[in-house]
């Protein structure tokens, strides 16, 4: 058996918040920060102020202390459990135009968009919101610490890995559905054999590296 221990997020924030009065808490997390290829995507998720919501969503952790079927069962629990739940996505060319950081945040405010339901407390992983006037906390690895940034982070995994699948099919030889766009031997390997794609982040080193070495390839003409 596996030394390795899985550190098993609480409802403890929340239920702190609830008896404060703050009836919607969302978390807030991402996915795909530190890909090569495909979009950033965040999710937040708004849990059920019910203290029973925990037993309901037993496993939930970390989604990369999770296997893919892991994942992908308890994005169906977590979606069904969820007062309210949402996805945002940008592309790898705002990725190039905006910078991560800042592209991460906007994947954020898109999620939050998107929820049927108004929060009125966020907890976020790592990054804070400053531009929005609503209540915040962040705390670093809070995926490993707090129930509803954990949802988040599988729910953003989860919709960006499928989505990743999707790109595969329209950008086939890449292994996108394999790697999911991360720094892998294989996906170096198909950059030399076919150069970037548009879902390639041209901004990050390793594509500049991987441009610079095709055009040095080039033959020289006349």
């Amino acid at each position: 058996m596996s030394s390795f221990s899985r550190q098993q997020p609480s409802l403890a924030a929340e239920l702190a918040l609830w008896q404060a009065g703050y009836r919607r808490v969302a978390g807030l997390d991402e996915a795909g920060r530190g890909a090569w290829a495909g979009p950033v995507v965040a999710a937040a998720v708004i849990l059920p102020p019910d203290p029973a919501v925990a037993d309901r969503l037993a496993g939930v952790a970390d989604s990369k202390q999770l296997s893919a079927g892991q994942r992908a069962r308890l994005f169906d629990q977590i979606t069904q459990q969820a007062a309210a739940w949402a996805v945002g996505m940008i592309p790898a060319a705002q990725i190039d135009a905006q910078g991560i950081a800042a592209a991460t945040r906007q994947a954020m405010h898109a999620a939050l968009a998107g929820l049927i339901l108004q929060p009125d407390y966020l907890l976020i992983d790592y990054l804070r919101l400053s531009e929005l006037a609503t209540p915040q906390y962040s705390l670093p690895q809070g995926d490993r610490h707090v129930l509803s940034i954990a949802a988040a982070s599988i729910v953003a995994k989860v919709s960006r890995d499928r989505w990743m699948v999707e790109l595969e099919m329209q950008h086939p030889g890449y292994g996108f559905q394999r790697h999911k766009g991360y720094g892998t031997a294989a996906h170096r390997a198909a950059l030399r054999q076919l150069g970037p794609c548009a879902q390639h982040r041209m901004s990050f080193q390793p594509l500049q590296d991987a441009h610079l070495s095709l055009l040095s390839e080039e033959p020289e003409h006349g």
